[in-house]
């Protein structure tokens, strides 16, 4: 792994909300919307009874999630991001949008699906190592977990997508089902023995 450096602070997230409200144009680029095809195709049920998006932005993927999720926790640390999220999906009556980040306020719960998608290399290994621990303890036996990273690297970020995953695939209470591959990013689906 990469020399440690620190998780990056909401403030980073905050900016860059403040000054576009979509940065990485979730609701038009191809690459967004081919990523999240690839995503929910990779979910190994069809139903869930209680998901964790974490990191859900603006509620695109959250959105599209919705249908498969009983009831849908999304998380994100950036209110300007939440605040168009929330109008998003203001009419999803099984989704509740939270301000959290991990690890430090995990919401604690009995999931049978988590999905981290583009968030996991914006932790430091350390704080990537607890949010791992956590996911773990939350996720029901046999619960999915669906890993889905940038693979380029960026200067800004702690780790690379692939260090994110390759920490999980470690994890020996992870059963690895499904990978998925392009140019620019991996899909991992893992489940929970």
């Amino acid at each position: 792994m990469k020399k440690e450096s620190n998780t990056l602070p909401q403030s980073y997230f905050d900016e860059l909300y403040t000054n576009s409200s979509d940065p990485w144009d979730f609701e038009k680029s191809d690459y967004e919307r081919q990523k999240y095809e690839k995503t929910l195709e990779s979910l190994p049920q069809a139903h869930y009874n209680s998901c964790l998006e974490i990191g859900c932005s603006i509620g695109v993927l959250t959105q599209k999630l919705s249908g498969r999720c009983k009831k849908l926790l999304a998380i994100d640390i950036s209110e300007p991001a939440l605040a168009t999220a929330r109008k998003r999906l203001s009419n999803q009556q099984n989704v509740t949008i939270q301000k959290a980040s991990i690890p430090d306020s995990f919401p604690a719960g009995d999931y049978d699906l988590i999905v981290m998608s583009e968030v996991g290399y914006y932790l430091s290994t350390n704080d990537l190592t607890l949010a791992k621990n956590l996911l773990k303890k939350n996720l029901t036996p046999n619960g999915d977990l669906i890993l889905v990273h940038w693979t380029h690297e960026v200067a800004d970020y702690p780790l690379s997508g692939d260090e994110v995953h390759e920490l999980f695939l470690k994890e020996e209470d992870f059963i690895w089902l499904d990978s998925f591959r392009t140019a620019d990013y991996r899909l991992d689906v893992l489940r929970k023995k």
